[in-house]
């Protein structure tokens, strides 16, 4: 395809900011190619630049092409395209805070992925008064040897909190977690020396094959059995960073050999059900996770957990909890949806499953209480409630699945409502 002459000035300034903000973006995680930068630049030319809505949209239609990348391009856009005050926060947010620099607020999502491509290759200077007066100063040796190593650190860290390299760190380390559980007895039987109960059945037919005469009595024990694995996973707005990290965990459960879990199901929901349980099935992760993304398409959407939860019982229960399944539900109960009966549709979920364990993000708020009417009729009708925004909370969790008597912080909870 040939496209038509741009009529741009002599020393085109536009084009050279649209092709260094191209550059952040992909140092920010968003895939831009050269392609998308000459597309942009002639879309610019088409719509205009008196509008700074129509620009921002032209330029997200030509760079943006999944709902993940949203928040880092509308971050790397607030930053790139003059937002003095931001950019003062977002320079002190990258120096040391030994000197005294401390943020007037917490950062936001993937404020501090915007900031480290945008200053990637720059060094914070230190101004000269303060440099001269450290060499005044006495200096003091630390012995840092038990401080938190990195990982330890990025443990312990918010995913929403994480940069791109951290986030990037945390995947690998998510991917050699591990998620097993221990068989319940099944109420069919397995041959034993020392069982538990008579096999009548065994017994009587050797009895047969000595004329009648009963020379031993076989005994069995009850066979062992593995649960399924059902997780349902909130992908809205305000669950979005959270769920991508929570599937990288689920795709190494799900592709783990000899885990102990019979099937591994996984669903996501925002506005509506969808599953994704063959995807996960894939053996590399971002092809599983970028198929998921593109049939779940109500990323970063609304919040229906009612209708959500209701199509799962009326058209999946059955056949994926039937068995006995352990379900893990990952969201942060702020429901919307007025349509249907939430505690109903969580008692429905609760007598379904074996265990029904609850991880909401918010629990990493020290204040956190059940005020929300979602949460409030949640909480209820779920085995445990935990926390599910870092690394160290998924390692807990595999201590809470084969703990029947561990309820994380609902008993806590109940008391407030």
């Amino acid at each position: 395809m040939e496209y038509p002459d741009l009529d741009l000035p002599e020393q085109p300034k536009l084009g050279h900011n649209i092709t260094h903000f191209a550059r952040a973006l992909r140092k920010a995680g968003v895939p831009v190619g050269p392609g998308r930068v000459i597309d942009a630049i002639r879309a610019v030319e088409a719509v205009g630049f008196t509008s700074r809505s129509d620009f921002f949209y032209t330029l997200r239609a030509c760079f943006v092409s999944r709902p993940e990348h949203r928040a880092v391009f509308a971050q790397v856009f607030r930053l790139y395209w003059r937002d003095p005050r931001y950019m003062e926060h977002m320079m002190a947010m990258m120096l040391p805070a030994i000197r005294g620099v401390q943020e007037d607020r917490s950062a936001q999502a993937a404020e501090k992925r915007a900031a480290e491509a945008l200053l990637d290759g720059i060094e914070p200077e230190v101004p000269e008064a303060e440099s001269q007066e450290a060499d005044e100063e006495t200096r003091i040796d630390i012995d840092a040897s038990l401080t938190m190593s990195r990982d330890e650190r990025l443990r312990t860290l918010d995913f929403e909190q994480m940069s791109t390299a951290e986030i990037a760190q945390a995947k690998r380390m998510l991917a050699r977690l591990r998620l097993p559980v221990k068989p319940f007895a099944s109420r069919r039987g397995m041959a034993a020396t020392t069982g538990t109960r008579i096999d009548a059945r065994k017994t009587l037919r050797a009895a047969m094959r000595q004329g009648g005469e009963m020379r031993r009595i076989h005994l069995q024990k009850p066979r062992p059995r593995w649960p399924n694995l059902v997780v349902l996973c909130d992908i809205s707005g305000s669950m979005s960073q959270y769920s991508r990290m929570v599937l990288h965990f689920l795709h190494a459960v799900a592709n783990e050999k000899g885990a102990g879990w019979a099937a591994v199901h996984a669903f996501t929901f925002g506005t509506r059900l969808t599953n994704i349980t063959r995807h996960m099935a894939a053996r590399d992760v971002d092809a599983a996770l970028a198929a998921a993304g593109a049939e779940a398409q109500d990323w970063e959407g609304g919040t229906r957990i009612a209708a959500c939860l209701h199509a799962f019982n009326r058209d999946w229960s059955r056949r994926v909890t039937g068995q006995g399944a352990v379900v893990l539900l990952i969201t942060d109960g702020l429901d919307r949806d007025d349509s249907h009966d939430l505690a109903r549709e969580m008692q429905r979920l609760h007598l379904s499953s074996r265990r029904l364990i609850w991880l909401n993000p918010l629990l990493r708020w020290d204040g956190f209480a059940p005020r929300a009417t979602g949460i409030r009729a949640m909480l209820p009708h779920v085995d445990a409630f935990r926390a599910g925004h870092s690394i160290a909370t998924l390692e807990d969790l595999a201590a809470a699945i084969s703990a029947p008597e561990d309820t994380g912080e609902k008993a806590r909870l109940m008391a407030l409502l």
